[in-house]
């Protein structure tokens, strides 16, 4: 394999596929790229047998070949590069020759007959989207996902494709985060997959907010998104999420509205002064008030009051500052809307402005 490339063309897709190479391998050839080189085409895997990143470059000169080359070093080398600098990329065996200019460099190849790959996808429900509607489903709720949760089926984000409706849920088993898009999904049958959390992060990091289409495949074991010039492919979690359904309140009676940004800002101040382990602040809901109050071991104390729109009865509520400030920290909109039912119940958060998304906090006991 031979090929001539500049710089850019080739540093672009290898930072694409750079997330999917691990660090701490169990397999030396999986810190590796496999390179493959056509006339006029180049494309480069990276895979840590649980993801898979197949990103392809044009403006190519080549000779038709294969080889696998390490993904750092090699990235490295062309960030390092001038720009507009041009390669010329020989392998020959065990060593892979890049030449630049002046600079000479010397890499260490591992046979590609013996790069992994995932299995091929037998999808049983295909659908289109664009880039920036995918993005939003996964931006709004993923930050919600557990992360090394026993429950492993947590550890990931929960797609469900119905009829005309795309939706993503995820739940730590503390809160949980839904939104749905409405779109055309012809389907007789609604179907649910988990993907792992470290798929879902890497789906996110080469998602753009263009209108871009991307084609989603959805198969029993994997789920692939293929974007222009891209590939993702990811395993998917095999067990059986949580009834979303029948963890939001329906009975919440006391609404209050505060905007949204005040509330960020009083949380984050009294959240200095919360216990570091448990993360625990109180709401004292009023009349047209709202009073914030965090203590910790060391007897300090904070307070602080804004001004809210609420006419239910008064009520005290203790919450986890981090859970409440993911929340206000992902939704867009100028007020927040908080659903209460009573001091041991779930509260329902949600922008007024936005239908598509909710957020459901789980209070806890002070």
């Amino acid at each position: 394999m031979r090929f001539s490339i500049q710089r850019e063309d080739l540093l672009k897709p290898l930072q694409q596929v750079i997330g999917a190479v691990e660090r701490r391998q169990t397999m030396p050839i999986l810190a590796n790229v496999l390179i493959k080189a056509d006339e006029d085409r180049l494309s480069v895997t990276g895979t840590d047998l649980e993801v898979e990143l197949v990103a392809e470059a044009s403006e190519v000169s080549a000779s038709p070949g294969e080889a696998t080359v390490p993904a750092r070093k090699l990235l490295d080398i062309c960030r390092a590069l001038p720009d507009e600098a041009s390669l010329e990329i020989q392998a020959e065996g065990d060593r892979v020759l890049i030449t630049s200019g002046r600079a000479r460099f010397t890499l260490s190849a591992l046979p590609a007959a013996d790069f992994p790959a995932l299995d091929e996808i037998s999808s049983s429900k295909e659908l289109t989207l664009t880039e920036r509607e995918l993005r939003h489903l996964i931006l709004r709720t993923s930050f919600a996902m557990a992360n090394q949760d026993v429950r492993y089926y947590l550890n990931g984000l929960m797609l469900e494709v119905g009829q005309n409706v795309i939706r993503t849920v995820a739940t730590d088993g503390h809160r949980l985060a839904l939104c749905e898009l409405n779109t055309t999904v012809d389907t007789a049958s609604s179907q649910q997959v988990i993907i792992p959390r470290k798929g879902v992060q890497e789906l996110l990091r080469l998602l753009e907010d263009s209108d871009e289409p991307v084609r989603l495949q959805i198969g029993a074991n994997h789920i692939r998104a293929t974007l222009p010039r891209l590939r993702f492919t990811s395993k998917l979690i095999d067990g059986r999420f949580p009834d979303y359904d029948r963890v939001i309140p329906k009975d919440g009676d006391q609404v209050m509205k505060v905007e949204r940004e005040a509330l960020r800002k009083a949380l984050a101040r009294a959240s200095i002064l919360s216990n570091e382990k448990y993360r625990g602040i109180r709401l004292v809901l009023g009349d047209g008030l709202l009073r914030i109050q965090a203590h910790n071991p060391e007897q300090e104390e904070a307070e602080d009051e804004i001004e809210a729109q609420y006419t239910g009865t008064a009520m005290e509520i203790g919450f986890n500052v981090t859970y409440l400030l993911d929340v206000l920290n992902t939704v867009e909109g100028d007020v927040i809307e908080a659903t209460f039912k009573d001091a041991n119940s779930s509260v329902l958060m949600r922008d007024p402005g936005a239908t598509d998304a909710l957020y459901v906090v789980m209070p806890m006991r002070l």
